[in-house]
């Protein structure tokens, strides 16, 4: 199988480093101190954060097209992220222990299909999304809690 799956781009993030919490609310974002192992996925370094570590928990467009299909939700970014992570044909650690809702796109940004992938199951249903030629790219969320993790690419 070729994919690749890449962390977003902590210069998206660099507007918020540094605010007060004040500034932070304004914008609809605010300081978190991950509290537990499991639960604050970076999107930039694509790896859960350790507990006590800071994060910036944002309002983030994650499928910005012009179709019903536009998404924007919560994530979490290391406040200290400072290079966004690169998967080859591997699933980053962010994956490991969730179940995924797997959304299939078009290139206009149309669904045109979606696979559950419980704990263990993410490369095989990767890799079924990417039989269909239609699919162009595969947006990778949190089946619990709703939110983006990560977009999977063809490579």
């Amino acid at each position: 199988m070729a994919y690749r799956i890449e962390g977003l781009a902590p210069t998206a993030f660099e507007g918020f480093l540094g605010l007060s919490d004040a500034d932070l609310a304004e914008r609809r974002a605010m300081r978190v101190t991950a509290d537990s192992p499991q639960g604050f996925p970076c999107r930039v370094t694509l790896e859960n954060a350790a507990p006590g570590e800071r994060l910036l928990l944002v309002n983030h467009v994650s499928h910005d097209v012009p179709t019903p299909f536009r998404t924007a939700y919560a994530i979490y970014v290391r406040e200290e992220a400072a290079e966004a992570a690169r998967f080859v044909d591997t699933l980053p650690p962010v994956f490991e222990g969730r179940t995924l809702g797997l959304r299939g796109f078009d290139a206009e940004g149309m669904l045109k299909g979606a696979l559950l992938a419980m704990p263990g199951e993410a490369e095989a249903r990767i890799a079924e999304l990417l039989e269909r030629p239609e699919i162009a790219t595969i947006h990778a969320h949190n089946a619990v809690h709703g939110c983006f993790l990560a977009c999977i690419e063809r490579n």
